[in-house]
């Protein structure tokens, strides 16, 4: 047993006493059906704080022999599938986090401290087999299999430290892929690897369009395939939080949700973790360290991303083309890009068949509005003013003002936003209450099924709601403002928001492409 050879479970069972606790057991059983198969390669990308180091740390626990697992797993998912017991504690581990190694005072010598520590750690281990000019980690895994048949796992945590921590570092970076080529792509790994898990925020480094180590699966925010239900927390298993904490799910969802991974709807476990323990319905996204790297980001001269992200912040999506950011901090080559890292980064979610980006949900809009506010862009500044007196005008049953106002709206920046449609027009109403989100949760936006509607679902801040009703927005293309609030109440749009009560504004509005002219109708009524 070693630091990073055949590691104890020490920190597993750190995990397994924490007060909250979620079982991610199952992981174990795909990793499990893929020792013995070419796919047994992983690389697993995530945000800071959605687990990446539980897992590491389950995982080692799992597989080391440099410990005994079998009271730990006790009760746990995994203990019901039928390969468990095959691999509990079989092989030997190599596990280790790049930040213990990392030191920028000496990064250079990072990845000969991390050759030289495993070497010798396997040569204790493996004293009778290892000659003594075994130098490198290939080396000694290829003599030692060759002697004894054994394989290896191999786990990686914060794999990308380098890439992001020394991004204009080109030397160091180039020595460390030529670290983990040679682990992974030398001569026949497959023989002494059983199973490699590589996690970390980014994505593997691209060299041109390729993958640095094109022979690991990737598993990311873009397309978490398999692993989607253990990428931070499942709703299911938010709202079994939820009813032992007593917190209102309904809230929580609004504030926390919004991440769309495959089929489920993933939670940050931070943020949930810290809501349960502390009560507090607040952003703790600037506790994961990564608030400060975003600021230069959003602020980049790319044309489009500054309108974009007032675009998400109103509560709207924008398409993004993730194919070609090269996977680093500094290659940046078009708004794309910085989007494209952002959603790694999960300042961002991705709606994988719409190819569209969004803010996804209130923590993270919080986050870019303190970002947009620090840095005074003059843009959002001008849109919150006229914005802020639209929402006065609706909030006063205004009609005449509000249609007015989305005119000048309109006519002021018809160079940002086009009306060539009606998602044209539902794109100029999400603008156009920029303001709501100081009051208001992000909207529920149900998108057009047909021409003509794009209904939006405004719902007060809890703070809030005494002053602030819940809005019900109906739009339409070439017809009449009445006809929108008409819709409202015949399709019963209200349901959407069951759970709410109070105060209710009916909002038509329309749009007539040959006048150009909008009109609004207004309602009020209680839930």
């Amino acid at each position: 047993m070693g630091r990073f050879v055949n590691p104890d479970n020490t920190t597993f069972k750190a995990a397994l006493n924490t007060k909250i606790y979620v079982d991610k057991t199952e992981l174990i059983e795909f990793t499990n059906s893929l020792i013995g198969t070419t796919e047994n390669f992983i690389c697993n990308s995530r945000p800071r704080r959605f687990g990446k180091s539980y897992t590491a740390n389950m995982l080692s626990a799992y597989y080391s022999k440099g410990c005994d697992s079998r009271e730990l797993f006790c009760g746990l998912a995994v203990e019901k599938s039928s390969a468990y017991l095959e691999y509990l504690n079989k092989f030997d581990v190599i596990h280790f986090d790049l930040q213990w190694f990392f030191s920028k005072e000496h990064i250079d010598e990072t990845v000969d401290l991390i050759t030289n520590t495993i070497v010798d750690e396997l040569k204790k281990i493996y004293e009778d087999v290892l000659s003594v000019d075994v130098r490198t980690i290939p080396d000694a895994l290829s003599q030692i299999n060759a002697v004894t048949g054994n394989r290896f796992v191999i786990i990686i945590d914060e794999w990308d430290m380098l890439i992001r921590d020394a991004s204009k570092n080109k030397a160091i970076q180039e020595k460390y892929i030529d670290f983990l080529r040679r682990l992974f792509k030398g001569i026949e790994p497959e023989k002494y690897i059983a199973l490699a898990y590589i996690t970390g925020i980014l994505p593997i480094k691209k060299y041109n369009t390729q993958s640095a180590l094109n022979n690991f699966n990737e598993y990311t925010m873009l397309d978490p395939g398999h692993l989607a239900s253990y990428i931070g927390f499942t709703e299911s298993e938010v709202k079994i939080l939820c009813d032992e904490y007593h917190k209102d799910f309904t809230e929580v969802k609004r504030w926390y949700d919004g991440y769309q991974l495959g089929e489920y709807h993933v939670y940050n476990p931070r943020a949930v973790v810290s809501l349960m323990m502390r009560g507090n319905f607040q952003s703790y996204w600037t506790q994961t360290g990564t608030y400060e790297s975003i600021l230069p980001l959003i602020n980049m001269n790319f044309d489009g991303l500054r309108s974009d992200i007032i675009d998400m912040l109103s509560g709207d999506s924008v398409t993004v083309i993730p194919y070609f950011f090269q996977n680093d901090m500094v290659s940046f080559r078009d708004k794309d890009d910085v989007l494209t890292l952002l959603i790694h980064l999960g300042y961002l979610g991705y709606d994988q068949k719409r190819k569209q980006a969004f803010i996804p949900n209130e923590e993270i809009r919080f986050e870019f509005a303190m970002a947009t506010k620090l840095n005074k862009w003059s843009e959002l500044n001008n849109f919150e003013k006229e914005s802020q007196n639209l929402l006065n005008a609706v909030l006063d049953g205004d009609e005449a003002a509000v249609a007015d106002m989305l005119e000048k709206i309109h006519n002021q920046y018809i160079s940002i936003i086009q009306y060539n449609d009606e998602n044209s027009l539902s794109s100029v109403l999400t603008i156009a209450f920029l303001s709501s989100m100081d009051y208001y949760f992000k909207p529920v936006r149900e998108l057009p099924t047909g021409r003509g509607f794009a209904d939006f679902v405004y719902i007060p801040k809890p703070e809030y709601k005494a002053d602030y009703p819940a809005l019900v927005v109906e739009l339409k293309w070439n017809k009449s403002a009445s006809t929108a609030l008409a819709q409202i109440k015949a399709k019963h749009y209200t349901e959407s928001i069951k759970e709410y009560t109070g105060r209710l504004l009916l909002v038509g509005i329309n749009y007539d492409k040959k006048t150009k002219e909008h009109t609004c109708c207004i309602e009020e009524t209680d839930k």
